[in-house]
């Protein structure tokens, strides 16, 4: 067997999350060798790890090397532009096809409850985005499915950022059965309708988690031993 695609599905995910959360800053060089050292691989998995950043655009090759480029005010508002067509369209095809019961968005309801109740963000966000991947994959559009797919590890990361936002997670857990309600009992108008102001309220939080990530003071924080 080959570790490397395991390894670099690692190296990969690790560095996303450090970008998006902004531990890695804008402009950081990100230099192979030191990253191999970090994270105890070859630079094989390194590589393959930096030309997926670079594909999903958050870092950008140079003469002299790879550099973080990370998330914009601008590309948040893309992709949450991106999220609202998706996942409107897969709520919308869920409804018109046959009646379902939608056991994944409901284990993840259950999940979302528990974690709610302990005030744990880490596996509120985790469950969060398993509700709204259960869309994608009831919606009988493999194509659009695959599209998300493609989005989901960076949706991800931002959910952890955004949940990790609110004290208090009932509401937003609310909303979820609020919304699965609304599919279910075929309001179509009203279930888009609340799923766009959803994303909407989770762009805002994001944008608003983004500005305080990047404002000098916490840029302070950070380089503190």
């Amino acid at each position: 067997m080959r570790p490397a695609p395991a390894l670099g599905s690692h190296v990969l995910e690790r560095l996303r999350r450090l970008i998006i959360v902004g531990d890695l800053q804008p402009g950081t060089h990100l230099v192979e060798a030191q990253l191999s050292e970090t994270f105890d691989v070859s630079r094989g998995p390194i590589r393959d790890a930096l030309r997926q950043l670079e594909t999903e655009g958050l870092v950008e090759s140079r003469r002299r090397g790879v550099y973080v480029i990370g998330l914009t005010v601008h590309d948040i508002e893309e992709l949450y532009s991106l999220r609202q067509l998706l996942e409107a369209e897969a709520v919308r095809a869920c409804m018109t096809g046959p009646p379902q019961s939608y056991p994944a968005a409901r284990a993840a309801l259950d999940h979302m409850a528990a974690a709610a109740a302990a005030g744990d963000s880490h596996t509120f966000a985790v469950a969060d985005l398993a509700f709204h991947t259960s869309f994608y994959s009831s919606c009988g559009h493999r194509r659009l499915e695959n599209v998300w797919q493609q989005y989901r590890p960076t949706f991800a990361d931002m959910l952890s950022v955004t949940n990790a936002e609110d004290r208090d997670l009932q509401p937003i857990y609310q909303d979820h059965v609020d919304l699965l309600a609304l599919v279910t009992g075929g309001d179509e108008a009203t279930a888009l309708a609340t799923l766009r102001e959803h994303i909407d309220g989770s762009r805002r939080r994001m944008l608003t988690a983004y500005g305080r990530l990047t404002s000098p003071a916490t840029d302070r924080q950070r380089s503190r031993p």
